[in-house]
């Protein structure tokens, strides 16, 4: 393990280092732990407007997955669960509550999946859900981000991205903040970059069933999220023994960053329990 030099802020972050690379992360506050879990388009940055709520009654833990924010890519073969772990046993946090968004949230219920012990409640935003029969629209998304980059246009599948995740299917640009796209452009652009270093080298979810999950789980949706997404929550809720699903008719599929000020409302009273 090393700790980077405060030269700037990304170097502020202190790193854990391994033989597969180095995660950066940043811990803020003081109270019981709890883990924030970026989804697949961001970096650590996607919860800063949720982070001072939450700091004042908890240690909050953000880190950047492999491949994302300031944390390397793999170097080989990894599993998001066993970077977690690593993580924990590092910073001396035996068990801890989760909150994952979108791919964050499916890193969330893999962990545990793999360790209930260590997870004392969790919540997950609009995760996916394995093996899902996607719908048209999704599919052409995909189609159209496959294509962009395969012609190597990086700004064409970013901006496929952002109009899929950012501004979602139920708003134009001019029905958000102008910095909107602005402030997921970088994290974004450095997910796509090492999108095939991940790939190649990430060792899959785990093939556990939601439904022998027994920590107390909140589900949320974002109503303004792509159709799917929104199925997906109503699946895991009910799939999850005594989950409760909360919906933002305001979020898209960031609820962090649409929604944050109902977001950390919703957050304080369940991480409480």
């Amino acid at each position: 393990m090393a700790h980077a030099p405060a030269t700037c802020e990304h170097l502020r972050m202190p790193t854990l280092t391994d033989d597969l690379g180095r995660l950066s992360y940043v811990v803020t506050g003081d109270g019981p732990p709890v883990v924030l879990v970026h989804a697949g388009i961001a970096d650590h940055h996607m919860w800063d407007a949720v982070v001072p709520t939450l700091a004042q009654r908890h240690t909050v833990i953000r880190y950047d997955l492999r491949g994302f924010g300031e944390s390397a890519p793999p170097a080989g073969p990894f599993r998001e669960t066993d970077d977690l772990r690593r993580l924990l046993d590092h910073l001396g946090h035996r068990s801890v509550r989760l909150v994952g968004a979108s791919w964050g949230g499916r890193v969330a219920m893999d962990f545990t999946l793999t360790h209930p012990d260590r997870v004392h409640s969790l919540a997950l935003l609009a995760p996916p859900w394995p093996g899902y029969d996607w719908s048209a629209e999704m599919i052409a998304y995909d189609e159209a981000e496959t294509a962009a980059l395969d012609a190597g246009d990086l700004d064409a599948a970013v901006q496929v991205n952002l109009d899929m995740w950012v501004r979602g299917p139920a708003r134009g640009w001019d029905d958000l903040p102008p910095d909107a796209a602005d402030r997921l452009r970088g994290p974004l652009r450095t997910s796509l970059l090492n999108q095939t270093a991940v790939g190649e080298h990430s060792q899959g979810t785990t093939a556990g069933d939601p439904a022998t999950i027994t920590v107390p789980t909140l589900v949320a949706a974002g109503g303004l999220d792509v159709a799917d997404f929104q199925a997906i929550a109503r699946r895991y809720a009910t799939a999850i023994p005594g989950a409760a699903l909360i919906e933002f008719p305001t979020a898209g599929h960031l609820i962090a960053v649409d929604a944050p000020a109902e977001l950390a409302a919703a957050l304080v009273p369940f991480l409480a329990g």
